[in-house]
């Protein structure tokens, strides 16, 4: 558990209150601003759930609550949304397992999102590329920005609607595949058939 200081708090910080806090504060620097906005407002408890088809692995995890994001089940979802053909693991980007979870309670899914493809190394990103898959050269997937998903319960066409409906990021709707990208980057929709 992360420890954090009251804005209201009037007593005296002791040496381990401030190295505590330090800490906490440099942990999370690693990961993207909105992770210390949500320890100081205070977050309802988010609850996910994933599965990877390639290796069969389900996840189940709540990883924000009222202390804010949970750094277990965090480390959990970079695991299971690693690159699987290096085993390299990055950290994924908190908007886009916010934007996970704004879609699942949206759609209102019971069965666990699909993670078709996740981190991507740029090992990995440049092999696709040159095997022809549309693999951008500075991919969001490199930077744990980015993921493509499906739903055995949903269409794609569905998930697709839904990311369009709350304009968070890029949404590449790829019907033939059947899979939908979403990634934070700029506001914008493609299809590729």
């Amino acid at each position: 558990m992360i420890a954090h200081l009251c804005a209201n708090e009037k007593t005296a910080v002791s040496r381990r209150r401030f190295l505590t806090s330090a800490l906490a504060f440099t942990a999370l620097t690693m990961r993207p601003f909105k992770a210390m906005a949500s320890m100081t407002t205070g977050e309802e408890e988010k609850r996910l759930r994933l599965f990877n088809p390639r290796t069969k692995e389900v996840l189940e995890t709540t990883f924000c609550d009222q202390d804010g994001y949970a750094p277990r089940a965090l480390a959990d979802i970079d695991y299971l949304m690693r690159d699987l053909r290096s085993e390299e693991i990055k950290s994924i980007d908190t908007r886009l397992v916010d934007l996970l979870y704004d879609i699942q309670t949206r759609l209102q899914l019971e069965e666990p999102i699909h993670i078709i493809s996740g981190y991507r190394s740029p090992a990995t990103n440049e092999r696709l590329r040159k095997q022809g898959w549309a693999a951008s050269r500075n991919s969001y997937h490199l930077h744990g920005k980015a993921v493509d998903i499906r739903h055995p319960k949903t269409s794609t066409a569905g998930l697709r609607r839904a990311a369009f409906e709350l304009k968070q990021g890029g949404v590449g709707y790829y019907p033939r595949l059947n899979f939908v990208h979403l990634d934070m980057g700029p506001l914008r929709f493609w299809r590729k058939d």
